[in-house]
């Protein structure tokens, strides 16, 4: 009984590390440590790299407006308009780390949160590899992200992030 409760107690112990390990704090390019700041995390601009976790973003580029996305005989229509946006993804940790586009949100100037749709990201990637592979120490890959929001919206924010548990980085889209 007593062994039972002891390897019990590891389980729990083992699992409560594994569920906090994920966590990051949000920062940007902007040069601070994250130790003791209390200063809230500045919001980047399309083209301005931006830190979250072990991934520094820097979005090239966002085009919304886009019906389809692949070709005329493998491909897929928007519900709404397709947002495309092209990100260059760093990791500046010290171990691989797998891009994951669904965890990356879009926001309407009214808060309104979209997600990514990952099936439109195959087509719209020519190289579909690029988001399904660790990235290395060291390396970066860039793609697209897209997200399928209605025709009379307009995104004014996006929230990258470098895992669904992350606390995320603000890019400006404005």
């Amino acid at each position: 009984m007593r062994k039972t409760t002891t390897l019990a107690l590891i389980a729990t112990g083992l699992i409560a590390l594994g569920c906090g390990s994920g966590a990051a704090d949000k920062s940007t390019s902007s040069g601070g440590s994250g130790i003791g700041e209390d200063a809230p995390a500045k919001t980047a601009k399309v083209g301005e790299a931006a830190r979250d976790g072990k991934f520094e973003f820097t979005v090239k580029s966002a085009k919304c407006g886009v019906a389809k996305v692949g070709s005329d005989l493998l491909g897929q229509k928007a519900q709404g308009q397709f947002c495309l946006v092209t990100v260059n993804v760093k990791n500046i940790g010290k171990e691989a780390q797998m891009f994951d586009g669904s965890s990356q949100k879009a926001y309407a100037a009214d808060g309104t949160e979209y997600s990514a749709d990952g099936g439109a990201a195959i087509y719209a990637n020519k190289n579909a590899e690029t988001f399904l592979n660790d990235v290395n120490p060291g390396n970066q890959v860039s793609g697209v992200v897209v997200f399928d929001i209605p025709k009379n919206v307009k995104l004014a924010k996006l929230e990258l992030h470098d895992s669904p548990f992350s606390g995320g980085v603000d890019v400006s889209l404005g």
